[in-house]
């Protein structure tokens, strides 16, 4: 039986048919949409004011706190240097390993960081003195505070210096979460306070500490966030 001769509208579509348009190839589910400056400014800005003004109310009831800023505060009491000084002594080794490890621009933005927690923590009594803050409420409130505002500038490529530099590098080459190493290092410090305080303070203290910690660990585990 002779052939029929092909329906024209079966025809394979030629190059020029919209059908053989290349589709728009879609960003990878892991792509990472970086911060754009203008965010990280106010982020930054963000994360400093409320972790200095929990560090300030940790400090307005009298309590201990961990990290370079504990370890500080203790020298102080064996020495006669000032805080200040001592508080940037105790750093200096830190900003080297970041300079190291993360590269100019983390280091650039933690000094940032460290110079803006420094200038809240003058403005803050200013416009909000505070007297007779329950020791309980100040180490539960003021930790979250500053949990929520390290988890800002970590956010934004930045960190408070000292200890956080370090729980931030263990994190990413060691795979160890940032909290933890975090946590371990300024129960480390708040149990040296002994040395100066009594043991209730203390122990108060240190649950700050972990509640602090804890909100890290939660929230900032590797490979959970892209951005």
């Amino acid at each position: 039986m002779p052939s029929t001769p092909c329906d024209p509208s079966a025809e394979t579509a030629t190059p020029d048919s919209p059908t053989d348009a290349p589709a728009a190839t879609p960003l990878p589910i892991d792509a990472v949409i970086p911060h754009r400056p203008t965010e990280d400014v106010l982020g930054v800005l963000t994360g400093t004011f409320l972790a200095s003004l929990g560090l300030y109310l940790l400090q307005s009831a009298g309590a201990v706190t961990g990290g370079t800023a504990g370890l500080a505060l203790l020298l102080t009491h064996a020495l006669s240097t000032p805080f200040a000084l001592l508080f940037a002594l105790v750093n200096l080794p830190f900003f080297a390993l970041a300079w190291w490890k993360k590269g100019w621009v983390f280091t650039v933005k933690t000094a940032i960081c460290v110079g803006l927690i420094s200038v809240f923590s003058l403005i803050h009594p200013r416009f909000l003195p505070l007297e007779d803050v329950p020791l309980l409420y100040a180490v539960i409130g003021g930790n979250l505070l500053v949990g929520v505002g390290l988890l800002i500038i970590f956010r934004h490529g930045a960190s408070l210096g000292g200890f956080n530099i370090l729980a931030l590098i263990l994190q990413e080459r060691a795979g160890l979460r940032a909290g933890y190493v975090q946590m371990a290092l300024d129960v480390a410090v708040i149990l040296l306070s002994l040395l100066v305080l009594d043991v209730p303070r203390v122990l108060l203290s240190a649950l700050g500490g972990v509640v602090l910690n804890v909100v890290l660990a939660l929230n900032h585990r590797p490979g959970r966030y892209r951005a």
